[in-house]
């Protein structure tokens, strides 16, 4: 573990890492204090950056974008009312009423320390169970790859926010999108139609700078949030009082808790971390009537849950190559684009990508500790940019950004095609983060059902008579019978719905 450590300071320590690293987590927290931009949209702008970097310099950058925006999400929900982002929506109950009281500098300095502690904790599981999993993970053969990807696709759909059936239909979606292109076993193109650029696939970046950059854009020409100056926030006014630090002890290892562990589960992540660590100090507290009235814990549990999660999302990532969100499946498409499988083997394959990472984590979250304390109020400052200046510049970045991918601008052509889609799935409540998982999954699953037949001679009951895959499958199919009895008890006319 030492050496370990010590191969990750010596990648994550070089000159480039640390400016890169200083770049990614302040261009986070910009995003993430920027309502309604998010890391997702960002990560997909800047992935074609990430083609000519270093292959550990390159997720480094990523990375500090993903947990950078957790720093950054809340301060728009204390300062505006409005979220930076869906993990940071549950911090407006108590962070905009301590706002109005005048304390808005303490409710800013909980969550910068909550999100540094939960974070830090969220590293150390990291450094203690990754190992582990990994070495877990080589026993694993086709069969019980196919089933585990299986098993989290469906996962997805439980944990997500709204209709589990809805986003199960999603999930298959990006299932279907996968398909397009040419088959990566006999190399024959698919679904293409007669269109000569489909026949590479549809791109990752497209789709998801389409889906939430383009649709966020469309969403917000008739919803601009007005906004309110707190030019006032000063460092004083951000020192808690005794009382406060002795709320808030529990609450931070609770969250952090909770949110190791949602942000390990593939599928869950942030958000359902965040809002479940609010449900449980609430429940917990003697005084629930305190909350959405500016309870300092209804502040920092949640954040920490959010940051926590944010770290432990790497686990099933990369030791397993099964995404715990979206933005986690952007990041593994970066490795794939540099020619690095995500799974078991990434620790003893690329040690030096792996353990540089890691140790990034800790470099950046002091980093962000650092900036978020006495910089808040230059992003105070930043979000009283007009809206009608900020989405048109976004849209030509990203504009840019699709078409540098592969020169063509078919691929421009892709990304409004899905932001017209995004903007109608969000207007059916279809949400497109599973969609999002299916695409890039999607590919990984049917390769791992191909080996494992032609390794079985075409046995297909090869993934049940193995033992571990054969688990796997069940628990999959009593998820899948859960999702339609709970639905159909639910809402009776969903499935319905869905038909037509």
């Amino acid at each position: 573990m030492l050496d370990n450590i010590l191969l990750g300071l010596e990648a994550a320590l070089s000159f480039e890492a640390l400016v890169y690293c200083f770049l990614a987590v302040t261009l986070g927290t910009f995003i993430g204090v920027m309502p309604g931009i998010g890391a997702l949209a960002t990560i997909s702008l800047l992935l074609p950056i990430t083609y000519y970097m270093d292959p550990t310099i390159s997720i480094i950058m990523i990375a500090g974008i993903y947990y950078g925006s957790a720093y950054g999400g809340s301060t728009a929900s204390i300062l505006l009312n409005v979220p930076g982002q869906a993990s940071a929506a549950v911090v407006c109950l108590d962070g905009y009423p301590m706002a109005k009281q005048g304390r808005a500098g303490v409710a800013l300095f909980a969550c910068a320390v909550g999100s540094f502690v939960g974070a830090m904790i969220g590293v150390a599981i990291l450094i203690l169970f990754s190992p582990f999993i990994a070495e877990l993970g080589l026993s694993f053969g086709p069969a019980e790859f196919f089933s585990l990807i299986l098993l989290g696709l469906v996962a997805a759909s439980c944990v997500a926010s709204g209709s589990a059936l809805k986003s199960l239909a999603m999930v298959v979606a990006g299932l279907l999108i996968g398909t397009v292109g040419t088959d990566i076993n006999s190399g024959t193109p698919r679904f293409h139609f007669g269109i000569l650029e489909l026949r590479d696939g549809i791109g990752l970046v497209a789709v998801a700078m389409g889906l939430f950059g383009v649709t966020e854009v469309i969403r917000s020409i008739n919803n601009v949030p007005a906004s309110t100056r707190h030019s006032d926030v000063t460092l004083r006014s951000m020192l808690p009082t005794r009382e406060d630090v002795k709320r808030s002890i529990m609450p931070t290892l609770r969250g952090a808790g909770l949110g190791s562990f949602f942000g390990a589960l593939p599928g869950s992540g942030m958000d359902i971390a965040s809002f479940t660590s609010y449900a449980v100090e609430k429940r917990v507290a003697k005084d629930p009537s305190r909350f959405g009235k500016g309870a300092i814990e209804g502040v920092i549990a949640p954040e920490t849950a959010n940051n926590a999660a944010g770290q432990t999302a790497f686990i099933p990532a990369l030791t397993l190559g099964i995404p715990a969100n979206a933005v986690m499946a952007l990041i593994l498409g970066g490795l794939i684009i540099h020619g690095i499988t995500p799974g078991p083997e990434l620790i003893t394959k690329e040690p030096q990508l792996f353990w540089g990472l890691i140790v990034s984590f800790v470099v950046g979250n002091i980093m962000l500790l650092i900036l978020n304390l006495p910089l808040i109020s230059i992003w105070v400052r930043m979000l009283l940019i007009p809206y009608n200046i900020l989405y048109p510049i976004i849209v030509i970045v990203m504009c840019f950004g699709v078409f540098s991918v592969n020169n063509n601008i078919f691929d421009v052509f892709l990304t409004a095609i899905f932001g017209v889609i995004g903007y109608g799935m969000f207007l059916l409540r279809f949400e497109p983060a599973p969609l999002l998982l299916g695409l890039v999954l999607g590919p990984m699953l049917e390769e791992r059902m191909v080996r494992a037949l032609v390794i079985s001679g075409g046995d297909a009951t090869v993934f049940f008579t193995r033992p571990l895959s054969g688990v796997l499958l069940v628990c999959t199919a009593l998820l899948l019978a859960w999702i339609v009895w709970d639905s159909m008890r639910s809402k009776p006319g969903e499935m319905q719905g869905l038909a037509g």
